[in-house]
C-alpha cells in the first residue's frame, strides 16, 4: 500500500534579519486512495507545503516519506527521475505547452526522463484517458483552441499519465467558472479514487473542499485537522 508520510516539517527562509518562518510543525499520513484538503489564508505557506510534498524545495526540518522513501535522500537526477514518476501536479494555471498538441502536451512526463515508449503503453494510455475526459475529439487540438475547464481536463490527464503515487493539486478550480469548476473537482474525485493515488488539494474554495476526505487548516505555520 502506497503511503504519504511528513512529519513536524518545518521551512524557514534566510533574510537580512531573522529568517522568515514559513512552516513550523507540518505533519499528515494518508493512505493509498486517501484524499486530503489544505485550506488556509493567503500567504499561509499552503503552496510550500504542496513544494515540500512534491519534492520540489526540500523542508528546513521534519521528514517526508514517499511510498517508503525519502525523496530528499537521493541525489538530483534520481530525485527528478522520482519526482516525475511518481507524483502528479495540478496547478491553477494548466502549463500546457502552447505550441504541442493536447496528446503531446499529455505525453510530456513520459519523455521526461529520456525513456522511449517503445510499445506503445504511454500513448494508449493518453488517448484512453482523454476519452475518458470528454477530449477524444480534441487530441489535435492546441491548448489556446480549448476552454479553460478543457485546458484544466488536460493537465489533470498529464498529472495522471505516469499513474504517480501522489497527485497535488493547488487551486485546481481557482480560474474557472462555477460550472467548469465543478466539472474539474467530479474529475479530480472520480479519476483519484479509479487510480488509487493519495490526494491533496490545496484551496480557498469550501465548495470544492466538501468533496474530498478530510480537511486540515493551516494557521500560524502548523497544519490542524478540521
Amino acid at each position: 500500500m502506497s503511503k504519504l508520510i511528513a512529519r513536524s516539517i518545518g521551512k524557514r527562509f534566510p533574510t537580512r534579519g531573522d529568517d522568515l518562518v514559513v512552516l513550523l510543525d507540518v505533519s499528515l499520513e494518508l493512505d493509498t486512495g486517501e484524499s486530503a484538503v489544505v485550506m488556509g489564508p493567503s500567504g499561509s505557506g499552503k503552496s510550500t507545503v504542496l513544494n515540500i510534498l512534491g519534492t520540489l524545495e526540500p523542508p528546513s526540518s521534519g521528514e517526508v516519506s514517499i511510498d517508503g522513501c525519502d525523496p530528499f535522500s537521493l541525489d538530483e537526477r534520481e530525485l527528478a527521475r522520482f519526482r516525475n514518476r511518481r507524483i502528479g501536479f495540478v496547478f491553477q494555471e494548466h502549463h500546457l505547452l502552447p505550441q504541442c498538441s493536447v496528446l503531446e502536451n499529455v505525453l510530456l512526463p513520459t519523455l521526461a526522463d529520456g525513456a522511449r515508449d517503445r510499445t506503445g503503453e504511454a500513448e494508449s494510455r493518453g488517448r484512453a484517458l482523454l476519452d475518458r475526459v470528454g477530449l477524444s475529439d480534441r487530441l489535435d487540438h492546441r491548448p489556446a483552441e480549448l476552454s479553460g475547464g478543457e485546458r484544466q481536463r488536460v493537465s489533470i490527464v498529464r498529472a495522471l499519465i505516469q499513474q504517480p503515487v501522489v497527485v497535488l493539486a493547488d487551486e485546481p478550480t481557482g480560474n474557472l467558472d462555477r460550472a467548469s469548476a465543478d466539472g474539474v473537482a467530479d474529475l479530480l474525485s472520480e479519476m483519484h479514487a479509479d487510480d488509487g493515488a493519495v490526494l491533496i488539494v490545496v484551496t480557498h474554495s469550501e465548495r470544492l473542499a466538501k468533496r474530498f476526505g478530510r480537511r486540515f487548516d493551516l494557521v500560524d505555520g502548523t497544519l490542524r485537522p478540521h
